[in-house]
């Protein structure tokens, strides 16, 4: 029998996963697994849970929660030696990640695509402050999913960002920073930075066809600039509009923010220290069922379904 662990967090967007592990069980024993399942207790559990699950060698890593959830499994996960599959059955709120890779919060058809879905090893970054997924950020909006309660997520879901987030449009951060890449550098002042290996953030699409596994990461910079800051969010956050004047993007494997500002960083939708970033990309390094409609996101690898 293949072994699976499956590690959820029981407090993730509205909390119901739990009732539904009798049926995800069943499914999985009917793929050969044996599951054993862990729930999560305080922070960073679960990254102490995915190490054990390298550790003893796991073939199937199932993992049940939030974007927050996925960065503590990816902390544990990403310097061992072994690497199990994971596969992903998102239960938080945004789930940006998810909606990336192709994965409903359905359970059903997130189990499904488990069952038949393509096995990639995809791209994450590393920080100063640890391993991330698919984002960090600095600036203004940046801290929306960590300080927005948790109870007003359960009853408005994604909406609850958005009732917090109108109190940040008349408070702009004015952040002084360095920027240097590996072929390029850029000093100014700047309300938002973000760095990230994905399509989407915070639920608004970014980067039209990212390539999640060349070993590079995609950079946008967005200007302090009085009166017009929240025009340029809209333009490129609700009208997708990509080329946008003093905004700045670029794709790097490297790269380095030089800034006093006591403002924190954002990683994966967490809080992390406030100060310098080092950012390098660790190529290839998450093993990750998907849905085979992404395979374009995914293009320095040869592919294959996970049961074959």
């Amino acid at each position: 029998m293949k072994r699976c662990t499956i590690i959820y967090n029981p407090m993730s967007g509205k909390k119901t996963f739990e009732q539904h592990i009798p049926h995800v069980v069943e499914r999985l024993n009917k793929q050969g697994f044996t599951c054993n399942i862990e729930r999560t207790q305080y922070p960073m559990h679960a990254t102490e849970l995915a190490k054990k699950v390298s550790y003893d060698r796991v073939d199937l890593l199932v993992v049940s929660g939030g974007d927050g959830t996925m960065n503590e499994i990816v902390n544990g996960i990403a310097e061992t030696s072994y690497k199990p599959t994971i596969g992903y059955i998102p239960s938080g709120t945004s789930c940006d990640l998810a909606k990336t890779l192709g994965i409903p919060k359905n359970i059903d058809k997130a189990l499904k695509i488990i069952e038949t879905g393509i096995k990639v090893s995809m791209d994450i970054g590393h920080s100063s402050h640890g391993h991330f997924n698919y984002v960090t950020a600095l600036g203004n909006y940046v801290d929306i999913s960590y300080i927005t309660h948790s109870k007003l997520k359960k009853i408005f879901g994604y909406f609850a960002y958005i009732l917090v987030g109108v109190k940040q449009f008349f408070t702009i951060p004015m952040i002084k920073a360095k920027i240097i890449t590996s072929d390029k550098t850029f000093e100014g002042y700047y309300s938002l930075m973000i760095i990230l290996n994905s399509s989407r953030v915070a639920s608004f699409k970014l980067v039209k066809n990212p390539v999640l596994d060349d070993g590079k990461i995609d950079v946008i910079l967005y200007p302090y600039i009085p009166l017009l800051n929240n025009v340029i969010y809209a333009l490129s956050f609700i009208f997708r509009i990509k080329k946008i004047p003093f905004v700045k993007r670029m794709t790097t494997q490297e790269i380095m923010v030089l800034t006093t500002h006591p403002k924190k960083w954002n990683i994966d939708g967490e809080a992390a220290d406030a100060g310098n970033q080092i950012i390098t990309v660790k190529n290839q390094r998450v093993n990750m069922i998907i849905d085979e409609s992404k395979l374009g996101l995914f293009q320095h690898q040869k592919q294959g379904n996970y049961n074959e």
